[in-house]
């Protein structure tokens, strides 16, 4: 009996501790990956890493949850790239690449690209690819592209050919590309941050824009700029970046699933802008702007010392690969 009590107490001795350890230590660990974007939450943008987290954590089993950041929370798109180069932040999304690598502004030269489509079918291309595979050596890991757009032209009057630019105050963001195009067609750019644009137009510090339609609709730029051309000068992306490191601890399974999921967001993406630009150019028309298109040959023709000054800068190889790859797709 003595033996048979001790027996007893010791298999119930060792059922409590496997019990314990089995609440101390979950059989599954949970891993968050935050994800940070400065669009707004009502934007296609944040629609889309919605569906991005949604489908993590059903591809993951649950194991990968997206805790998304939208509207800058985690700050402008520049801060956003560094905390990600640093691990500060998982996923970012954003057009701010010099942290990643400035030979991504290459797919931003003027003209490259005729439509949406065409930039489509160049980002799924070997060239394509080869490009997202930038920024890895500095800890970056491309998720894939989504666009912010074509940038157009906004004033109070239409802009018909080059001439009407020359010795125009334009607002541009502080890309080199943009920079070195807008000094081709004699425009005078000034880097003015996004938030302060609108007051920028109205005091006429700056009497021009060159916008992407849903940024100039969003932002009501059209009720101080009410002309939009539409020019197509310049295709811009939302890079969709992760840190390698923190993909690389992911088990095979995980990673597995974060890359189904960004290409079948990218995807989607895709299938939903043509909508989302015909319905911003209504809106636009039933607010009273005038939209127009321009002749775009003869801005196109004055912008090749573009061209000659970044193939000196990113190497002639691979703006004339890209130039090639872009035209054949």
């Amino acid at each position: 009996m003595k033996h048979k009590f001790h027996a007893t107490l010791i298999s119930a001795l060792l059922s409590g501790a496997v019990l314990s350890c089995a609440f101390a230590f979950p059989a599954a660990a949970e891993t968050t990956l935050r994800l940070a974007h400065a669009s707004s939450p009502d934007s296609l943008i944040n629609k889309a890493v919605e569906k991005f987290a949604a489908e993590v954590k059903e591809e993951s089993k649950g194991s990968v949850v997206i805790q998304i950041f939208p509207n800058g929370q985690l700050g402008d798109e520049g801060p956003i790239a560094d905390g990600v180069g640093a691990g500060a932040i998982d996923i970012g999304l954003g057009g701010s690449i010099d942290a990643i690598d400035p030979r991504l502004n290459v797919l931003s030269l003027p003209f490259l690209f005729k439509d949406a489509a065409n930039v489509h079918k160049f980002l799924d291309s070997e060239q394509g690819q080869a490009v997202q595979h930038f920024g890895e050596k500095r800890g970056y890991l491309m998720l894939g592209a989504l666009d912010s757009g074509f940038r157009q032209f906004a004033t109070s009057k239409a802009i018909e050919k080059p001439a009407d630019l020359s010795g125009v105050k334009i607002r541009t963001p502080p890309n080199p590309v943009i920079l070195a195009t807008m000094k081709q067609f004699g425009a005078l750019a000034e880097s003015i941050p996004f938030g302060q644009v609108y007051t920028a137009l109205q005091s006429h510090v700056v009497a021009a824009v060159e916008p992407e339609m849903r940024d100039y609709y969003d932002s009501k730029w059209y009720e101080v700029a009410k002309h939009l051309t539409i020019s197509n000068y310049i295709w811009t992306a939302n890079w969709w970046f992760m840190n390698k490191d923190r993909f690389d601890a992911l088990t095979p399974d995980e990673q597995a699933a974060v890359k189904k999921s960004a290409t079948d967001t990218v995807a989607w993406y895709r299938s939903e802008l043509d909508k989302a630009y015909a319905d911003t150019q209504a809106s636009l028309e039933s607010k009273g702007v005038t939209v127009t298109k321009v002749d775009t040959a003869p801005f196109a023709e004055m912008v090749k010392p573009v061209y000659a000054q970044f193939a000196k800068e990113w190497g002639a190889d691979l703006v004339s690969a890209v130039e090639k790859s872009a035209a054949s797709n």
